[in-house]
Parts: C-alpha cells; sequence; structure tokens
C-alpha cells in the first residue's frame, strides 16, 4: 500500500503547480490510501491556499498534517503565509515562535515570515530588526539578496524623518541677508 501511496504522492508533487487537475488527482488517490498523510494534507492546503484563496480550509488541512507529524518542517512556511493573508496576526505570531523552537526548521525562511507579520502590523522597525535576524540565518547569496530586497521594501513603507524648523529658519534668515546685500550691490 505504501508503493501506491508513495506513487501518487509523487505524481501530485510532480504536477503541481502546472497541472492542477492532475495534482489534485493524484492527492485524492494518495489521501484514500493515508487520509492522515502529512505531505498530501500540506499540498492540498497549498492547493487551497495559493490557488482557490480558501485559507480557512487550507488551515484545516496545514491543522491535520501537523496533528499527524508536528516535525512536517515543510508545512510551517505554508501554513504561516496562509495565517499573514488571512491576517490572523496572533495565531501566525505563535506559530512562527514555536516553529523557531524546532530543530531542522529554515529559520532564515521564518525570520523573514515575522518580518513581513510586523510589516504588515506597520511595525517597520521591529520588521527590519527580524530581517537582520533572517541575514543570519541565510547561507546562500540569493536567499540573502531576497531578505535585502524585503528590507528595502520596507524602509520605502517607512515614514519619512521630517527637518526640524530651526533648520529651515537659519537656512531662511541667510538666503534673505544675501538677498538683501544683493539688492545692496
Amino acid at each position: 500500500m505504501g508503493n501506491l501511496l508513495d506513487k501518487y504522492l509523487f505524481q501530485a508533487l510532480d504536477a503541481y503547480p502546472y497541472n492542477l487537475e492532475e495534482a489534485v488527482e493524484s492527492l485524492n488517490y494518495a489521501l484514500s490510501y493515508d487520509e492522515k498523510n502529512p505531505v498530501a494534507l500540506c499540498l492540498m492546503g497549498q492547493i487551497y491556499a495559493e490557488n482557490l484563496k480558501n485559507y480557512e480550509t487550507a488551515k484545516e488541512y496545514y491543522q491535520q498534517a501537523l496533528a499527524e507529524d508536528m516535525y512536517a518542517l515543510d508545512v510551517y512556511p505554508n501554513y504561516i503565509s496562509v495565517l499573514l493573508w488571512n491576517e490572523d496576526y496572533n495565531e501566525a505570531e505563535k506559530l512562527i515562535d514555536f516553529a523557531l523552537t524546532l530543530k531542522g526548521t529554515d529559520k532564515a525562511v521564518l525570520y523573514v515570515l515575522k518580518g513581513i507579520l510586523f510589516e504588515q502590523k506597520k511595525n517597520y522597525k521591529k520588521a527590519i530588526k527580524v530581517l537582520k535576524l533572517a541575514k543570519e540565518y541565510a547561507y546562500n547569496n540569493y536567499f540573502i539578496s531576497h531578505i535585502e530586497g524585503e528590507e528595502k521594501r520596507i524602509k520605502d513603507k517607512m515614514p519619512k524623518k521630517k527637518k526640524s524648523k530651526k533648520k529651515k529658519g537659519k537656512n531662511t534668515k541667510k538666503s534673505s541677508k544675501k538677498a538683501k546685500k544683493k539688492k545692496n550691490n
């Protein structure tokens, strides 16, 4: 039975995201062999989230996957993304903090997601701080460039500091003195 389950899982993984019909069909077969398979549940959650925008159903699939195997590490980033898209910020923060305690999770990805969480909550300084942590856990140049892009986007959203009025006043006085000198000459 395991061989057929694996066969359908591989077919589903191979078909997703390019052939959704085949992916869903293969997933349904896989889940008929083992309705609690974390990989199949995670991929089904991904389809509901990314393609159907049905976040509540996606959350149910991710919850089932983690209930079966809390060490199904690939579930966490997908589940957290759905929580962020669905604006379930408290739940997302708790899940990120828990996932960061698990051995083997991709800490860089989790910190990026935490940065996005803070960005969505408009806490830009915290977001930048967390993205610096993400860089510490990133071990390839491509992902570091991705993090830098996230930082730039968030910094662009930060309110710009206004120049103090005293400086403007001094410049105005100097300008008016120069204007008077030119007038007198």
